[in-house]
């Protein structure tokens, strides 16, 4: 982890707005996401909220999107 990625870690997600997918169809089985400052982003299980977040750099979430959208994923 350098040390762009280990300030993800110290942002406080007290307040933040949790999001996840329409298609969830309201299930619990889905992961939510958050924006973080600077384009980061936290990543959560909507089943398990009160474990630690995954937490991704502007530079990484845009990477996994791009894999997404071209199938590359």
């Amino acid at each position: 982890m350098n040390d762009r990625e280990a300030d993800l870690y110290d942002i406080d997600l007290t307040g933040v707005t949790w999001r996840k997918s329409s298609a969830s169809a309201g299930e619990h089985e889905c992961v939510e996401v958050a924006e973080l400052p600077g384009g980061g982003r936290a990543v959560r299980d909507s089943k398990n909220p009160q474990r630690e977040p995954l937490r991704f750099t502007a530079t990484e979430w845009a990477a996994f999107r791009t894999g997404v959208i071209t199938g590359e994923l």
